[in-house]
């Protein structure tokens, strides 16, 4: 049987590899058929945004992000706060994700069967 994960990205781009790690994780789980989603929240969404870098200034987002439809990772949302606290929209993200209010992110964590936080 299935398990439903998701992985929550709160963390900056100049925070570490932590953000890349997580990525990795997502597209190993996708590799095995697994049902995988990325809730970006807090500084976790200037992922999204293009040109972002790791602390070594090697690009990682981007590039990592565009790779999720090939894996049939689909289920990308941004908590929507979080976009409009930094002066974001959904726009400004360099791939297709879906907004979510702060007050459904519960509901969103108890649909699935494996959470982390990265």
């Amino acid at each position: 049987m299935s398990k439903r994960f998701l992985f929550i990205l709160r963390q900056p781009p100049r925070s570490g590899i932590r953000a890349k790690e997580t990525l990795d994780m997502v597209l190993t789980l996708a590799a095995f058929d697994q049902t995988v989603g990325i809730l970006f929240t807090d500084d976790g969404v200037y992922q999204l945004q293009p040109g972002q870098q790791d602390v070594s200034g090697a690009p990682v987002m981007s590039e990592m992000l565009g790779a999720l439809s090939l894996y049939e990772v689909d289920s990308v949302w941004v908590e929507q706060e979080s976009l409009q606290e930094r002066g974001l929209t959904e726009s400004d993200t360099v791939i297709p994700v879906r907004a979510i209010a702060r007050s459904a992110v519960a509901e969103l964590l108890a649909a699935h069967d494996v959470v982390m936080a990265a």
